[in-house]
């Protein structure tokens, strides 16, 4: 089992540590492979006035932080392929965005990071189709590539998780990551704000695990409410362990 977790969007260094922290006590506890993610910029919020991040020196420097004090590798999204050349060797796995899971110059720069890439699925793509986003990272004799199920849109708003499609990335790569957290987004909302219900993780973490996920994505907070992105779907950082308990 391998669990990338951490919280949606760096907020502060305190925050990162606190997380940080309970996720080495849980990775020394049960023997699990840990990745420590968080955003540096959310580039797509719903409203202009959300709230978006250190920004890329920053934010990477807090994440080499994390890694130093705390023996974590780390990850982080990237939504430009400059931002990829100038910053991606400095983390451990470079993730692609789900709404940029077909830009072909950020797959290719990606690729050539020689690091791990982990691709979101687009919640508007059939599993199948991520076999193009595979081979144009491949392109570059990069072959660590991750992908990632995070949800499928059922008309404009719904979001929904078709478990299939574990399998059919599985048939693409060895590591099918299950995105627990956004797959339970409420994608519109009259606030400006997305929406979510976190009482869904477990569940998509557990059946995910059934149909053959070996990698889970979870972001994780203290106080979720409180959480300046994606509050309303993140894990509250004291549920954390029983969830991992559970999947083992």
């Amino acid at each position: 089992m391998i669990l990338i977790g951490g919280p949606c969007v760096i907020e502060s260094k305190e925050l990162l540590f606190e997380v940080a922290t309970e996720l080495v006590r849980i990775k020394n506890l049960y023997g699990i492979e840990v990745y420590f993610k968080a955003s540096f910029d959310k580039a797509n919020r719903t409203s202009a006035e959300s709230f978006r991040g250190p920004g890329i020196e920053k934010g990477i420097a807090m994440l080499e932080a994390i890694r130093e004090e705390f023996g974590l590798p780390v990850t982080t999204d990237f939504h430009t392929p400059e931002q990829i050349a100038a910053y991606g060797h400095r983390v451990d796995i470079v993730q692609i965005p789900a709404f940029l899971c077909r830009q072909t110059d950020l797959l290719v720069e990606a690729g050539k990071s020689g690091k791990i890439v982990n691709i979101k699925k687009a919640q508007f793509l059939n599993a199948e189709k991520m076999k193009f986003a595979v081979d144009k990272v491949k392109s570059t004799g990069n072959d660590q590539v991750w992908l990632t199920e995070r949800g499928t849109l059922f008309g404009p708003s719904e979001l929904v998780v078709d478990f299939r499609n574990i399998q059919k990335l599985g048939a693409l790569t060895d590591h099918v990551v299950m995105d627990c957290t956004h797959s339970a987004q409420e994608t519109q909302s009259n606030d400006g704000t997305t929406g979510g219900n976190r009482a869904y993780v477990p569940y998509f973490a557990k059946t995910a695990k059934l149909w053959g996920a070996n990698v889970f994505f979870i972001e994780t907070h203290p106080n979720p409410d409180l959480g300046l992105s994606d509050g309303p779907n993140m894990l509250k950082l004291s549920d954390l362990e029983n969830l991992v308990k559970e999947l083992l």
